[in-house]
This record gives C-alpha cells, sequence and structure tokens, in this order.
C-alpha cells in the first residue's frame, strides 16, 4: 500500500520499506485489506451495550439532587480573604455559613 508522504516529514524509500515491512510482520494487527474496511461496522452497531454504557458513563461527578447554582455577587476583599485563608473548601465553607443564616430569617410574604 503506497502511503502519502507529508511535505514537512520526508522520509527515505529505505524507511518507508522498513516501516512497511514492521506493519506486516505484526500478527496482532495485520493491514487491514479493502474486504476488512468493507465488512468493518461502526463501534455503536458491533458493541451496542458497551457504547450504550460508555454514553451513559461519560464521567465526572454524579448528578447532585440539589445541584449549586453559578452566581456572580460582589463581596468585601477582607471577606474573601478571611475564607480563602482557611484553605480548600472556603466556598463551601461559605454556603454553609449563608444557608445557616438564610435558614433563620423569617419568610417574606409578598
Amino acid at each position: 500500500m503506497k502511503t502519502e508522504k507529508h511535505s514537512d516529514q520526508q522520509i527515505s524509500d529505505e524507511e518507508e520499506a522498513r516501516i512497511q515491512k514492521m506493519i506486516a510482520s505484526d500478527p496482532d494487527n495485520s493491514e487491514w485489506t479493502d474486504d476488512d474496511f468493507a465488512k468493518a461496522k461502526p463501534f455503536t452497531e458491533a458493541f451496542p451495550e458497551l457504547a450504550e454504557k460508555m454514553r451513559r458513563n461519560v464521567g465526572g461527578r454524579p448528578k447532585s439532587e440539589n445541584p449549586k447554582v453559578p452566581v456572580s455577587i460582589r463581596l468585601d476583599q477582607d471577606v474573601i480573604a478571611k475564607f480563602k485563608a482557611t484553605g480548600p473548601g472556603w466556598q463551601t465553607r461559605m454556603n454553609d455559613i449563608l444557608r445557616r443564616e438564610a435558614q433563620a430569617m423569617p419568610s417574606a410574604n409578598r
């Protein structure tokens, strides 16, 4: 199979022959033929259960029952500095304090 050479990555014919020989000698991953390509199926068709499992488990944290809401708020520099000085988790601690204060507030009837 003739390979296309990139203009900025020229290799010699000798190097190309060496690479092709290594490809041909790999018993676990032989070079695909036109017939192999014709018989190939998309991953989702060949392994539908696994594809669905992978689609559902895209990583990251599990979905929260009570997700946080991103907000933009202006606070005094010294307040932020005080919380940050307590180390990692300062935003959670700030949220906990705000929650306690919010729960202690009387409900407003509007």
